[in-house]
């Protein structure tokens, strides 16, 4: 039996704190640690007790991502958070000015997907009965 879970994940974005407040607005978290990057560049984690979102911008300018990463070798695809209450969550985000798609309701759970300002697509899913 494994006792491996999955600490976080690390993405580069065009603005940490920005992206930290998002986080936080959408799905409770808390800022768990920021600061300086090694080789520069400012970090957030954003994330629970047990896992983390750590929003990387490196000290000189970055590119937009050109298309989307599922045709891509090693390409994230996108990022999978559960919430107990996914209508209250898609409120949380749709207020923000961003369209959600992709709406399925499946077993085990109901689930959406939305992409935010630096293109990282999100799937926001549900297993709550």
């Amino acid at each position: 039996m494994s006792t491996a879970f999955l600490e976080h994940v690390n993405v580069t974005v065009s603005d940490p704190e920005a992206t930290a407040k998002r986080l936080k607005d959408w799905f409770g978290w808390e800022i768990r640690w920021k600061g300086d990057s090694l080789g520069g560049g400012t970090t957030y984690h954003i994330g629970n007790e047990t896992s983390y979102i750590a929003a990387y911008n490196p000290p000189k300018e970055t590119a937009a991502m050109e298309a989307e990463s599922y045709g891509v070798r090693g390409g994230l695809n996108h990022i999978a958070v559960v919430v107990d209450d996914l209508d209250a969550t898609e409120a949380r985000i749709t207020s923000g000015g961003y369209q959600t798609k992709n709406h399925a309701d499946y077993e085990p759970g109901r689930r959406f997907y939305f992409h935010d300002d630096d293109g990282i697509e999100f799937e926001v899913v549900s297993y709550a009965a």
